[in-house]
C-alpha cells in the first residue's frame, strides 16, 4: 500500500474528518488534541503536517478549461468575467483563510517538539514551504493581500481589520519562506512527502512567476525587480539539474513515451516525477473519469493543435494552407506528443464509457460547443476498474524544471545553444524532434500570440512549455503572468470541414461520417448510407450558431467547428486580478479594491 493512504487514514482518524473546514481550524486547538498535549514528538509534527497536504491531482487534466487550449461548455469564473458585468459581489471565492490558520498554528507550536535542532529546522521548513505555497495562491489572484504569520486569535482587531499588504511586501515573505525550506527541508523523504527538491521546483517555478509577471505587468510598477526573481528561478533549476537524480523519462520509444506518464499507476520510480499525487484502488481512488475526454464540458482546441511542429522541425503554420487542412492531414508528420495528447485518425477506444461511446477504432464525435478534437493524454484506455482507480499524477515533472531554466534564461538575455540543450532538446530527443537551435526563423502565428516578443527563441521556448506541459492545467497562469490575456478572447475552433459531405475520420480513407444541411431530416436507420466496410455513415445537420443544429459551423455550411458565440472581452489590467469579496470588504472596510475592481 502507498504510503500516502497510510497518512491520510490516520489524519482522518485523529481530526474526525473535520481538519479541512474552516470552521474546526478557527476552533483548534481550544478543542480536540489541543496544543498543550500535541507537538511534543516527531510523530506529532508529521502527522500535522500531513494533514496539510493538498496537491494537484486528476481533476488538473481540466485546469486549461477557458483559456485558448481548452473550450468548455461549463460555467468557469474566467467565462463569467469576460461576458457579464462582473463585480466584487459576483466574483466571491478565494478570500479564505483556514488553512492559513492551521499552518502558523503548526509554526507557533512545532519548538516544543523533543528533537534535535536539525530535525526541527526540517518540519519548519516543511511548515513554511505550505505557508508559502498558500500565500503563492493569494497572490497570483489578489496581488495585494495581508500577510499573517500568527494565528488569529479572536478579538485581535488589529488583525482581524488589517489592510492589504503590499505584493512586494508578501512576495518578500514567500519568498524568505522558501528559501529557509530549501535551506533546511532534509533529502530521502518518502515518495510522497515534501523533500528538498520539490521545495525547490516550487522556488523556480514561483520565481519564474513572479519575475515574468513583474516584467510583463507594468500597472504595479515592479519591472526593475523582475531580474533577481528570474535570476533565483535560473539558479535553482540549476541547481536541481546539477544535483539531482531526476532526469527524462525516455525508453527509446517516441510514440509512447510521453504518454506513459500520465496513465501509469505506479508513478514513484519514475526518474522525472519529483512529486507525485499518488493513488491505489480500494484506499483512495483517483477520481478518475471520462468527463475530460471531449463530449461532456471541455474539448481541446485546433489553435493548441496547430502550435505542435512537424515532426522535422517545421512550423506546422508553413504548410501549404494549414489552415484548411482536414482531421486526418492534420496529424501526419507531426511532434509526436500530438498524437500522445490528441485522439489522432485510427486511435482504438477500449475504455468505452457515457462520454466516449462505442469501442474499436474511434470516429470522432461531433457535436455542437464543442470542438470535435478529443483529449487522450491522462485517458485510462483500460477496462480494469482496479487499473482506472490506480492511475497517478505527476504534480511536478523534471520536464517542467528544464522548461523554467531555458525561460529564465532567455529572459535574462543569457541563453547558449549549451543551455538549449540540457533543457529544451531533452524533452524533444524524448519525442524524436530535431534540436531547437538559437536564433530560429521567427513563426509568425506564434509571434502573433505574443506580439510584444520578437526574441524568435523565446518564443520558441513559450511553444515548447505549451506543448509540454499541455492540458495539465498550466496555460492559465503563463497567460497571466506574460500579460498575453488578449489570447482569451479568441473563441476556440474545432475541426475544419470544406463543407456538406462524406468524410473520412480514421485515416483509413473510407467515409465515416455525413454532413448534411441544417434544413433536412436524417434519415431512419434503413435508409442512412453505408460505407463500403458496410458500416452505417454518422449523419450530423450543420449550421450557424443559433441554428437548431447538430454541429455548428463557421460558415453554416462550412468552416471549422464552432465552440461558443462570444468569449467576451479581456480588459487589462483589471481581469488579471480578482476583486475581494464584497461581504469582506463590509465586515472590514480596510480591504480596499485594486486596478478597476
Amino acid at each position: 500500500m502507498k504510503k500516502i493512504y497510510k497518512i491520510i487514514l490516520v489524519v482522518g482518524l485523529i481530526f474526525s474528518a473535520s481538519a479541512c473546514n474552516d470552521e474546526f481550524l478557527e476552533r483548534f486547538p481550544e478543542t480536540e488534541i489541543g496544543t498543550e498535549n500535541f507537538f511534543n514528538t516527531e510523530e506529532d509534527l508529521k502527522i500535522y503536517l500531513y494533514n496539510l497536504y493538498n496537491f494537484a491531482g486528476i481533476g488538473s487534466y481540466g485546469r486549461d478549461a477557458a483559456t485558448d487550449n481548452q473550450a468548455t461548455t461549463g460555467n468557469t469564473e474566467l467565462k463569467t468575467i469576460m461576458v457579464s458585468n462582473a463585480s466584487a459581489a459576483t466574483i466571491t471565492s478565494g478570500w479564505d483563510w483556514g488553512d492559513l490558520r492551521a499552518i502558523n498554528i503548526f509554526l507557533a507550536n512545532s519548538s516544543k517538539a523533543q528533537i534535535s535542532e536539525e530535525l526541527l529546522n526540517h518540519y519548519v521548513g516543511v511548515g513554511r514551504f505550505f505557508r508559502a505555497k498558500f500565500y503563492i495562491n493569494k497572490v497570483k489572484r489578489f496581488s495585494d493581500v495581508p500577510w499573517y504569520e500568527e494565528p488569529i486569535e479572536t478579538g485581535d482587531e488589529e488583525a482581524l481589520y488589517k489592510e492589504r499588504d503590499s505584493r512586494e511586501f508578501v512576495v518578500g515573505k514567500i519568498m524568505e519562506d522558501l528559501e529557509f525550506a530549501a535551506e533546511y527541508v532534509q533529502d530521502g523523504q518518502a515518495t510522497d512527502e515534501v523533500d528538498v527538491w520539490v521545495v525547490k521546483s516550487f522556488l523556480a517555478r514561483f520565481a519564474l512567476y513572479e519575475g515574468t509577471y513583474r516584467k510583463y505587468h507594468s500597472e504595479l510598477g515592479l519591472e526593475s525587480t523582475a531580474t533577481e526573481f528570474l535570476n533565483t528561478a535560473a539558479t535553482t533549476a540549476q541547481d536541481i539539474m546539477n544535483n539531482s537524480d531526476f532526469s527524462i523519462y525516455n525508453t527509446g520509444n517516441p510514440a509512447t513515451d510521453y504518454a506513459e506518464l500520465f496513465v501509469s499507476t505506479s508513478l514513484e520510480d519514475n526518474p522525472e516525477v519529483i512529486l507525485g499525487t499518488y493513488y491505489e484502488s480500494d484506499v483512495l481512488n483517483s477520481g478518475w473519469g471520462q468527463w475530460y475526454f471531449g463530449n461532456y464540458e471541455s474539448s481541446p482546441s485546433k489553435d493548441l493543435m496547430q502550435s505542435y511542429l512537424m515532426a522535422d522541425g517545421s512550423y506546422y503554420a508553413n504548410q501549404d494552407g494549414y489552415e484548411t487542412k482536414q482531421f486526418v492531414e492534420e496529424f501526419e508528420s507531426r511532434d509526436a506528443r500530438l498524437s500522445q495528447t490528441y485522439a489522432f485518425p485510427g486511435w482504438e477506444l477500449i475504455n468505452t464509457g457515457t462520454y466516449a461511446q462505442g469501442g474499436g477504432v474511434y470516429i470522432q464525435q461531433l457535436q455542437k460547443n464543442f470542438s470535435g478534437y478529443h483529449m487522450i493524454k491522462g485517458y485510462v484506455n483500460n477496462t480494469d476498474q482496479q487499473v482506472i482507480n490506480s492511475v497517478d499524477f505527476p504534480v511536478i515533472r523534471y520536464a517542467e524544471i528544464l522548461l523554467i531554466y531555458a525561460e529564465s534564461k532567455a529572459e535574462l538575455g543569457e541563453l547558449s545553444q549549451a543551455d538549449l540543450d540540457v533543457s529544451i532538446n531533452q524533452l524533444r530527443a524524448r519525442a524524436g524532434m530535431p534540436d531547437l537551435m538559437l536564433n530560429p526563423e521567427v513563426d509568425p502565428v506564434q509571434q502573433a500570440r505574443y506580439p510584444s516578443i520578437s526574441n524568435a527563441t523565446l518564443l520558441e521556448i513559450r511553444r515548447e512549455r505549451r506543448i509540454e506541459l499541455a492540458l495539465e492545467g498550466y496555460r492559465y497562469d503563463d497567460i497571466m503572468r506574460w500579460g498575453a490575456g488578449d489570447n482569451l478572447e479568441v473563441e476556440p475552433e474545432g475541426l475544419y470541414f470544406p463543407g456538406l459531405g462524406k468524410y473520412d475520420l480514421t485515416g483509413d480513407g473510407i467515409e465515416d461520417i455525413i454532413l448534411i444541411a441544417n434544413s433536412e431530416s436524417i434519415p431512419s436507420g434503413e435508409d442512412r448510407e453505408v460505407n463500403e466496410l458496410g458500416e452505417t455513415l454518422t449523419y450530423y445537420r450543420v449550421g450557424s450558431q443559433g441554428d437548431d443544429a447538430s454541429v455548428y459551423l463557421e460558415n453554416g455550411e462550412s468552416g471549422t467547428v464552432q465552440t461558443v458565440a462570444d468569449r467576451g472581452e479581456f480588459v487589462a489590467p483589471k481581469y488579471y486580478y480578482r476583486p475581494v469579496p464584497q461581504t469582506q470588504v463590509t465586515l472590514n472596510p480596510n480591504l480596499s479594491q485594486i486596478f478597476g475592481w
